[in-house]
């Protein structure tokens, strides 16, 4: 069983696309220990009465307090919020149901804070795409207990769907974007810079909506991209000199402007950023180009472009909803347009060496280990979730599954690396588990963009090194194969571990710590935060 749902109403039918068990209503005695996820679903009664229904929300809030003692913290706590369908208005000034749905909903928000592994569902937002009329029908209420509209069971299954990907730290990385009425309206080769529209009246004020809605993405961790088919000069000359133009040069990671095809463009883009084409998106109006996109890159997700300009507040509510929503930023969501940038520098300077060391040497590469703590805790297990290609075992964890590792003297290590031209920020992570005396990596991975650059030996060798110091005698390991993680299997192998045992899915390694040697290069600098 993976869910266990507590509710005050018959809401079986949205949730019976997964492995659920439901409990009686309002009865929150039993806790099944073996379920993965817990789900707290507590709605408005329907009555007349407001002075009850507002006495029955603060018990409820009450109740989910007792509950939420009785729950492994290590298990992610799922709590939709509350807000009202229906409503007769006895006295108008009368709001004691609002204000107790308002300190109810203030209460999931404090404990969300206190508790790491309670998540929070906004039901607005699935609400705000429905008339209240739709939401709710009458003769269901009556005969079964039931919330909301049956006919809403399939939508109300793909939206909470997508927010437990959320919960999980999915979503696209990349947009791919077209200029030419997509991002102006007009066409910049036959219009001129004076001839395109964006600002000022309908329809540029949409476009400039637009606009400024793309840079918030980007502000959000949102690698932003341009694939046109343009002349260089004249796209330039618009960033330049046109003075409505909110996205600029600078703004985008990589530029494809020339006549190829798109399609071998966005490959291009996909190679040079190190990102799989299923982290993007592709905007453009032209409807050819996105199904040309749609039948050779099926792994990229296209959107359709809307009809009018005027659409635009529309198209970019549920872009971000589908592709981009995500539940907490961290400090390297936030700078991850910036830290592409100076990627970017570090290409253009590779290139001017002959040998590899000395551009490593050149790039003054400072790594430093750290443990996990309050700061750190939710990008680690972002990275769990995230990473895919320098990830030995692709297990995935939650906040709460590290706390319950480390509280059961598991070991987690967060790898952070800068050099001169920035801060790659915390891009590594090695969780160590022990049984029977002897340590196993249970995880070993690396954000793709550190790769390349032989640091994950240096990170390995390092925690070998305070594992030996525990006098342990042996570490094992797993190379588990994945769809994505081709590159490391034979990780290991070059780490000077034995293979013990290797099947069709996996390989088994083992290293006799009287065997181990710290040995990494000193191309580094390297600074243990233990």
């Amino acid at each position: 069983m993976e869910y266990f749902i507590y509710r005050n109403h018959t809401i079986e039918p949205f949730f019976n696309n997964l492995n659920i068990e439901f409990s009686g209503y309002e009865d929150i005695s039993f806790v099944d220990k073996s379920i993965d996820k817990y789900i707290w679903c507590y709605l408005p009664n329907y009555k007349v009465n407001e002075e009850l229904i507002a006495k029955e929300i603060d018990s409820y809030a009450g109740m989910l307090h007792i509950l939420l003692h009785k729950i492994d913290k290590s298990k992610m706590f799922i709590v939709f919020t509350m807000r009202r369908i229906y409503k007769v208005d006895y006295q108008t000034i009368d709001d004691s149901v609002e204000k107790a749905i308002e300190s109810y909903n203030n209460q999931l928000k404090i404990l969300a804070l206190e508790n790491p592994n309670l998540k929070i569902v906004d039901i607005g937002g699935f609400y705000d795409s429905y008339s209240k009329t739709d939401l709710l029908d009458w003769r269901f209420y009556y005969i079964s207990q039931m919330p909301w509209n049956p006919k809403l069971s399939k939508p109300f299954k793909k939206w909470f769907t997508r927010q437990i990907e959320v919960l999980e730290f999915k979503r696209k990385k990349c947009l791919v974007l077209d200029l030419d009425n997509t991002l102006w309206n007009g066409i910049i080769g036959e219009d001129g810079i004076d001839g395109i529209k964006i600002g000022g009246d309908y329809p540029g004020n949409s476009f400039l909506f637009f606009q400024q809605s793309l840079l918030e993405l980007s502000k959000n961790g949102i690698i932003l991209t341009v694939c046109s088919k343009n002349n260089e000069e004249d796209v330039f000359e618009v960033w330049e000199k046109h003075p409505n133009i909110i996205l600029r040069k600078n703004h985008f990671v990589n530029i494809k402007i020339n006549w190829r095809n798109k399609v071998d463009n966005i490959q291009d883009i996909a190679n040079e950023l190190n990102l799989g084409l299923d982290s993007f998106v592709f905007i453009d109006d032209s409807p050819t180009e996105r199904e040309l996109v749609r039948q050779l890159l099926p792994s990229v997700s296209v959107p359709d472009f809307p009809d009018h300009p005027y659409l635009f507040p529309v198209f970019i509510k549920n872009l971000i909803a589908d592709y981009f929503k995500s539940y907490q930023l961290i400090n390297e969501d936030i700078v991850k347009t910036q830290q592409y940038n100076e990627n970017a520098l570090r290409t253009q300077l590779e290139v001017s060496f002959t040998n590899f060391d000395e551009y490593l040497r050149s790039l003054e590469i400072k790594i430093q280990i750290e443990t996990l703590n309050n700061l750190n805790i939710a990008r680690l297990a972002q990275l769990t979730q995230k990473t895919n290609q320098f990830n030995l075992t692709t297990y995935r964890y939650t906040e709460a599954n590290l706390l319950s590792i480390h509280e059961d003297n598991g070991l987690i290590f967060g790898m952070r690396v800068q050099d001169k031209f920035g801060d790659y920020g915390l891009t590594g992570l090695i969780i160590i588990k022990f049984e029977g005396g002897d340590a196993i990596i249970d995880t070993f991975l690396q954000s793709c963009r550190i790769l390349g650059k032989n640091i994950e030996k240096v990170f390995i060798e390092y925690i070998l090194l305070q594992i030996k110091n525990l006098n342990v005698e042996n570490v094992t390991a797993k190379y588990i194969i994945s769809a994505k993680n081709k590159q490391v299997e034979n990780l290991y192998d070059k780490c000077k571990f034995s293979l013990i045992n290797e099947t069709d899915v996996d390989k088994e390694y083992k290293l006799k710590m009287e065997n181990f040697n710290y040995l990494s290069s000193n191309i580094y600098k390297l600074h243990g935060k233990l």
